[in-house]
């Protein structure tokens, strides 16, 4: 018969150890397996996504044009009324043209401005090869988001700003992620909540996405309407225009 103090220790282990006993380098791995696997993402290197971007509840509607390249580069278009902005990061140093200020010719952004660029010309996500890039990650058991009890997981990245991205619980995708950023000496928090996954290329890619201010319930909204994996794509296009 075993010990009453045996039982007692066990039963506490028990009552002590979270339903959730499953690990954030776990969860990566399903994450990445339910993508397509890891075969299927490391074979893209570039992705082309278009689109359009619904702004104040459809008052606007917007062109849109997204398209990375790996290692690290990314390039966004939005249209709107004739005028065309861009912003765009070569893996170095991100720029921009924005007519919609007056702006008409090319400029560099400061460093605080191109942190967005940088997370999102990250093909694969930032927890993959977390530890190569400088971040680290802790799994936080879930949260109730939208009434779905997601996985979440907190993420530093080497600069030290702040991600929480959370996965649905039937098919580890991400559903929202939500980015605590200094700017300028300002933390902002922005949250994109993820949707619509469509295959592409062998890899599923989130198709709409909502994006709005923690606390806010001004939302902007993307759509995207096409996909393709590795397009041809001239590094040129990532690159500070050369002068005229």
């Amino acid at each position: 018969m075993r010990p009453l103090r045996s039982c007692l220790i066990i039963a506490a282990l028990l009552l002590t150890t979270p339903a959730w006993a499953i690990t954030a380098d776990e969860l990566v791995t399903k994450n990445v397996e339910a993508k397509g696997g890891t075969a299927a993402m490391q074979a893209v290197q570039g992705l082309r996504r278009s689109g359009k971007l619904i702004i104040g509840g459809g008052r606007f509607i917007a062109g849109i044009v997204e398209i990375k390249q790996r290692p690290a580069a990314i390039r966004a278009e939005f249209s709107l009324q004739g005028l065309t902005q861009v912003q765009a990061y070569d893996g170095k140093s991100g720029w921009q043209i924005d007519p919609f200020q007056g702006r008409k010719d090319a400029e560099n952004m400061a460093p605080d401005d191109v942190k967005g660029l940088v997370e999102d010309a990250d093909i694969d996500g930032p927890m993959v090869d977390y530890r190569a890039k400088g971040h680290t990650l802790e799994y936080l058991g879930t949260e109730d988001i939208d009434g779905t009890p997601a996985h979440k997981l907190k993420l530093v990245r080497g600069n030290g700003d702040l991600q929480y991205i959370y996965l649905d619980p039937d098919h580890f995708l991400e559903i929202r992620i939500e980015n605590q950023r200094s700017v300028r000496g300002v933390k902002q928090i922005g949250i994109t909540d993820f949707g619509n996954y469509e295959k592409v290329g062998g890899v599923f890619w989130p198709m709409s996405m909502e994006l709005f201010q923690k606390g806010s319930s001004d939302k902007q909204v993307i759509e995207y309407e096409q996909a393709e994996v590795n397009p041809a794509l001239a590094a040129s296009l990532f690159q500070f225009p050369a002068s005229k």
